[in-house]
């Protein structure tokens, strides 16, 4: 891939990301975002400040949603691109790349830290499944766990079926190029300074929708917070 159309695809993949990251923070409301916080925090570090608050709030909610937007809106779409594979007909892979004597199956995720033992275990199950439908075919199965950044430097197993690659390595392994991983960086050239100023604008947009919300539901009348309404909606049990 040229940088050309890779400027192009990651030009694509960005406005995809832009566009669920803004459709994300227009639609979030107040009540949605306090219940995932730990309202005794915020009383132990004395915040009395709604607009502190609210400011904490959607830092903490957005770049948590952040994560998974972009894993979904740019890493995932662009590595099926660049390797040219096809759509995976298992769940658990994101993506096969089949030849005549082998087949590869390949789970993009964003980071190295996504899995817990659970979920590894689980990813290790849907290569196993997977493995076993294509005995018949009498190729060789390989199974990867692309993280689109970070280092990985997994411990030998006898027990995972799949190969672990981060960064470099990975988008290495999808291209060719050693240099891969840099030039997507380097074709975002000005886009995110683009959609930044939008982006901007629905921020304080949130920030006065929350804060509005937030005096309303959870301030008395001198404008101190009531912090018992505040911890009944969030912890209180549910009738």
């Amino acid at each position: 891939m040229n940088d050309k159309q890779l400027e192009a695809l990651v030009e694509k993949c960005l406005d995809e990301f832009y566009r669920r990251r803004i459709e994300k923070l227009s639609t979030l409301e107040l009540s949605h975002a306090l219940k995932r916080k730990n309202p005794y925090l915020f009383r132990a570090i004395g915040n009395d400040s709604a607009t502190e608050i609210v400011a904490q709030l959607l830092v903490a909610y957005m770049s948590s949603s952040d994560e998974g937007i972009f894993g979904d809106a740019f890493f995932e779409p662009l590595a099926k691109a660049v390797c040219r594979g096809n759509v995976a007909p298992t769940q658990g892979v994101d993506i096969v790349v089949e030849t005549a004597t082998s087949y590869k199956a390949i789970a993009v995720k964003s980071g190295p830290s996504v899995f817990n033992a659970q979920s590894k275990r689980r990813q290790n199950q849907d290569f196993q499944a997977l493995k076993s439908r294509l005995l018949k075919l009498q190729k060789h199965f390989d199974a990867v766990a692309g993280y689109c950044y970070g280092t990985k430097n997994p411990r030998p197993s006898d027990t995972l079926v799949f190969r672990e690659l981060a960064g470099q390595a990975f988008w290495e392994e999808l291209t060719g190029d050693a240099r891969f991983y840099i030039r997507i960086m380097e074709a975002m050239k000005s886009r995110p300074s683009v959609h930044k100023a939008q982006f901007n604008s629905e921020w304080t947009k949130a920030v006065n929708r929350f804060a509005r919300d937030f005096t309303r539901d959870y301030c008395f009348d001198d404008g101190s917070i009531n912090w018992h309404t505040l911890l009944e909606m969030n912890s209180g049990r549910r009738r």
